[in-house]
């Protein structure tokens, strides 16, 4: 196997096909990078056993000035070449296995030579059949995952939570995450009617590998399903993940229909608000912001404190202030999280009671983007 290709169009896949390579693996043979060169050009794969990524670096295109002069297949250590590739002198480099899988890597006057794995060994990707696919461009589905998997569990006590429930009936995709102290839900009408009906639950962590690998340009995710793996396919790229298996829990009854007091905020201007109160907040153990709420007089008043160092005040302008006069308690940092997924708009925020969970909504499209928080008991 020998071929010369462009560097930067190499290093640019090999970025992408390294966030799914692990160092820590039972199968040592997963810490390499497999390369096939054939006759549509070199593919790169990189796989931790939950997350697979396949990228095909087209022999055609005269960007990638890919020149194959000997077709083949091997398998090198992830982290070495990376840095070998990264540091090479010239724009073009050449890649040459000889015998007993010595790999010489040579651009300019520079040349490294380092022991390689035969590819036979290395694990088969997972085979998906499905016909059904679900198509999102670009920028909606990276808007979707950044919007649901910042309530994703991190505790592995609870796997099911660790990852985002996608479901899919007729034209409407509903994702939902959460971590039992938050929710956020997510909804889209897709263009046609699916012929199928979906209900999986996909790694949080799977997600924000793949949001990072959908750039500005990419037009379209395409989805495809199998009984425990999942597919997305953008441009010549291939991202598997496994599923996680078992029942997420029915979130829609976590959902209040009702609310006794509602406020309307820019989130933009009470995000700043909530950071500044977290800067003291953070300095004390229990990490809580206190919100009051007084519709007679159309005041908001947001409280930092900690006995060791001090506390904020700050009077709130909300757009809109109707209902029962409350004060509620609320972790800082899951506010802020919540109020970044809205980017620069209205939003509307309801409450039931002090201890009852209160959900954002932006106040143009409410019905299809909700985020939910449960506030802290402080007495």
């Amino acid at each position: 196997m020998k071929f010369t290709i462009n560097r930067a169009a190499f290093l640019k896949e090999l970025n992408n096909v390294s966030r799914a390579i692990s160092s820590k693996t039972t199968i040592p043979i997963l810490t390499g990078l497999k390369l096939v060169a054939d006759d549509n050009g070199l593919t790169l794969t990189g796989s931790d056993a939950d997350i697979s990524i396949e990228a095909l670096i087209h022999a055609d295109d005269p960007d990638n000035q890919l020149a194959i002069e000997s077709t083949g297949a091997i398998v090198l250590p992830a982290r070495f070449f990376g840095d070998i590739v990264k540091r090479l002198p010239e724009d073009n480099m050449t890649l040459d296995v000889t015998e007993g899988f010595q790999t010489e890597i040579t651009s300019g006057s520079a040349s490294f030579t380092i022991n390689g794995l035969d590819a036979n060994n290395y694990p088969r990707l997972p085979e998906i059949d499905a016909t059904d696919a679900i198509t999102l461009s670009g920028d909606v589905f990276r808007e979707l995952i950044n919007q649901t998997v910042i309530a994703v569990s991190n505790q592995e006590s609870r796997p099911i939570l660790t990852g985002v429930h996608f479901t899919l009936v007729d034209d409407q995709l509903l994702a939902v995450a959460t971590d039992s102290h938050r929710l956020s839900q997510r909804k889209i009408t897709l263009p046609t009617s699916a012929s199928a009906t979906y209900d999986v639950i996909i790694p949080g962590k799977s997600l924000t590998e793949l949001s990072r690998m959908i750039s500005d340009d990419n037009p379209d995710v395409e989805m495809r399903l199998s009984d425990n793996q999942v597919l997305f396919t953008i441009d010549d790229r291939l991202f598997y993940s496994r599923l996680l298996e078992g029942n997420y829990p029915d979130t829609s009854r976590l959902i209040p229909k009702e609310a006794t007091t509602s406020a309307e905020f820019d989130a933009k201007s009470l995000l700043a608000s909530v950071e500044r109160a977290s800067l003291l907040s953070h300095e004390s153990r229990n990490n809580v912001v206190k919100l009051t709420l007084n519709s007679e007089d159309g005041k908001a008043t947001i409280f930092g404190n900690s006995p060791d160092v001090g506390n904020v005040e700050e009077e709130l302008t909300p757009k809109e202030l109707t209902g029962d006069e409350l004060e509620i308690s609320f972790n800082p940092d899951y506010m802020k999280d919540a109020l970044r997924s809205f980017g620069q708009t209205e939003i509307r925020i309801a409450f039931t009671s002090p201890l009852r969970p209160f959900t954002l909504v932006p106040t143009e499209d409410s019905e299809n983007f909700i985020q939910l928080i449960t506030p802290v008991r402080t007495f």
